[in-house]
């Protein structure tokens, strides 16, 4: 038995009641570290590209706040102070640090704000690697799926877990790994950021559908099979809160739905993107012709009558074939 599984065995962390998920606080050192880091590098980024005079978005600003306080809130509360105590609130932590804290960020768009402020001779070599054949490969969305749904299931379903509950710096490394697989995801998907592919957003809903089918397989394995981690979590000698077959039930339960849960503000964002997207080429698309029909008027003589209207949607290619007049 490691060292920190005999501390808690010999002194279990008091009953979590409905107080104490607001009064149960720790000063983490390396979530804190993390936090600082973020918000200072992020901070300095913005008030550079604000001296260049480019003005930075204040929603960006604050997703990107929104996601650093997420951090702190997952190591440092109640769900960093009973994450080596109770499955479910393990489970908790894990899912945010896939989910929610990745996406939170992902939308204060870092990739841009440190792009726009490198110097060119930096700028030009990083921007055709993003559009190279390997980068575009490796964000195929089907891989990207995969990246997304498969580091849950090696970690439960592997020694992993038990890892990282007996080891301060594997947990550490677990949950870095989980934040950056789901930056990469949200990143590729919501488009803020330049990205390698442009791949049109319905294919977006798809992969989340997939996505939602690898949290459903991971809740069930999790509800109906074997207790993971048993020897650690019974060592604790913990005697209240739920069994340990209760509380990897009610954690198989925040993997399956916290994630389908997540995902539909995400889905929200992915829709209000892709209209706001088909806005803008509307209206490109309106600003295209009306110029043409002012440069065929001005050289048209003034006795030769106009030609026929044109439904817009015909010169537009992708479209044009299929939505013919006879």
């Amino acid at each position: 038995m490691s060292e920190a599984v005999t501390m808690l065995a010999l002194s279990p962390p008091p009953p979590l009641t409905a107080l104490r998920v607001f009064t149960a606080w720790r000063a983490e050192p390396g979530t804190l570290a993390a936090a600082v880091v973020l918000g200072a590098g992020y901070g300095a980024a913005v008030r550079a590209t604000r001296r260049a005079g480019r003005p930075w978005p204040g929603g960006r600003i604050a997703c990107f706040a929104a996601g650093i306080v997420a951090v702190v809130v997952i190591g440092c509360s109640f769900l960093g102070v009973y994450d080596d105590t109770l499955f479910w609130v393990r489970a908790v932590q894990n899912i945010a640090l896939l989910m929610v804290v990745p996406m939170l960020l992902a939308m204060g768009a870092p990739l841009r704000l440190v792009a726009d402020l490198l110097p060119p001779r930096i700028r030009a070599p990083l921007g055709r690697v993003l559009r190279s054949h390997v980068a575009r490969l490796v964000t195929f969305p089907l891989i990207i799926t995969v990246l997304l749904v498969v580091p849950m299931l090696v970690l439960y379903l592997s020694p992993l877990y038990e890892l990282t509950l007996r080891n301060g710096g594997a947990s550490a490394v677990s949950g870095l790994v989980l934040v950056l697989v789901g930056f990469v995801y949200f990143w590729t998907r919501f488009r803020i950021d330049p990205t390698p592919r442009a791949d049109p957003y319905g294919v977006t809903i798809w992969i989340t559908v997939v996505e939602m089918l690898g949290d459903a397989v991971l809740g069930v394995v999790l509800w109906l099979g074997p207790l993971v981690a048993a020897g650690f979590y019974a060592a604790l000698a913990r005697d209240w809160g739920p069994d340990l077959r209760t509380d990897q039930i009610l954690g198989a339960g925040v993997l399956w739905i916290g994630g389908d849960v997540v995902g539909l503000p995400f889905i929200g964002i992915v829709l209000s993107r892709m209209i706001r997207e088909d806005e803008t080429r509307a209206a490109q698309i309106d600003s295209e012709l009306d110029a043409v029909e002012a440069a065929e008027a001005a050289v048209r003589p003034a006795d030769e009558p106009a030609a026929p209207a044109r439904l817009w949607w015909e010169d537009v290619p992708e479209i044009a074939d299929r939505f013919r007049r006879g």
